[in-house]
């Protein structure tokens, strides 16, 4: 454990930052699955609704810092192939 009063400081603000990371990532991860799952049921309308939604969270979790933006927009970029492929 930490003796300097500023690593002390950092030490429960590195705590409170991992948390608000690890809440952004497991909602953009969710966000996707669910669109996935919809994908593979074979429901177009509900796919293109939660497409829109997974888009909105994995930019987020860009805009964040939680993933870089290379990965976002590969994420985006295989959710709007599986999405062009149900047709």
């Amino acid at each position: 454990m930490p003796n300097i009063k500023s690593a002390i400081k950092r030490v429960s603000v590195i705590e409170k930052k991992t948390l608000r990371n690890n809440m952004i990532k497991s909602g953009y991860k969710s966000a996707v699955k669910k669109f996935e799952q919809a994908v593979e049921a074979g429901n177009k309308a509900e796919a293109t609704e939660l497409f829109s939604f997974a888009t909105k969270k994995v930019d987020q979790a860009c805009t964040k810092g939680v993933i870089v933006k290379n990965t976002a927009a590969r994420k985006k970029s295989n959710m709007a192939k599986k999405l062009n492929a149900m047709n």
